[in-house]
């Protein structure tokens, strides 16, 4: 696993765009990521001897009233490579970076059997734009008590 780099940018999206649905780009996650670059030093790649792109992996900054967090995704590996565990260590590999760059928290929207393998649990409170099913938002807190007394409406990092 390294960090992405600009010259996998074409690449990852290639991969996401395998790995997702058509129309990836209209779920209201996306809207939140328009015109904000992924967090540098955590969006990571996983590449096979061969120098091949099987997973990767990105993170977002938002913004949660007062409080800032970083938005996991996507994460996606290679449909030939699933079952191997790169997407669980994409998702180690880049959490363990997340605390030195003082993040504090992190969320993400997926499947709660999937991610309380890596300490995410369900956030109450938080509210991801709509069509969002609320039992999809999911937290982990990089330092203890991150996610006490946050709550409100997710909003883009510069709006």
């Amino acid at each position: 696993m390294t960090p992405e780099g600009p010259a996998d940018h074409w690449e990852v999206e290639a991969l996401y765009d395998t790995c997702f649905a058509p129309g990836r780009e209209a779920l209201s996650s996306y809207r939140l990521r328009d015109g904000v670059p992924p967090v540098a030093g955590l969006s990571h790649v996983a590449r096979d001897r061969d120098g091949i792109l099987a997973g990767a992996i990105r993170y977002w900054p938002v913004r949660i009233g007062a409080a800032d967090a970083l938005l996991l995704g996507p994460v996606a590996v290679h449909p030939t490579r699933q079952g191997e565990g790169l997407g669980a260590g994409l998702i180690e590999t880049s959490l363990a970076c997340a605390a030195p760059l003082d993040w504090q928290r992190v969320m993400l929207v997926g499947d709660a059997p999937y991610y309380n393998r890596f300490g995410f649990t369900l956030l109450t409170g938080v509210e991801m734009p709509p069509p969002t099913n609320p039992a999809r938002i999911l937290g982990r807190a990089l330092v203890e008590g991150a996610w006490a007394g946050v709550s409100g409406a997710v909003r883009r990092w510069r709006d």
